[in-house]
């Protein structure tokens, strides 16, 4: 796969891992932007199949660390709105 190809997947990948509202959601947008990343990076050593199953299970974890964060981030805004 050529360097632009890369880029080019792993931008739009980042694009659409952001997406989602609920915690099925964003673990789950993780995780196939994680196997289409480690596909594409699988690829290269040619082995995409282990690429993506690594990649879905990080994009996957990825995702819920990222959804816990938001949440959190949310009871925060909510809490501080209240001592207002």
């Amino acid at each position: 796969m050529k360097p632009i190809h890369l880029t080019l997947l792993l931008a739009i990948v980042l694009a659409v891992t952001g997406c989602g509202g609920t915690t099925a959601s964003r673990t789950t947008s993780g995780a196939a932007a994680g196997a289409a990343t480690g596909a594409a990076i699988g690829s290269l050593s040619a082995d995409a199949g282990k690429g993506a199953a690594i990649g879905a299970a990080a994009g996957a974890l990825g995702g819920y660390i990222y959804d816990q964060n938001e949440k959190e981030k949310e009871r925060q805004r909510r809490y501080r709105y209240r001592e207002q």
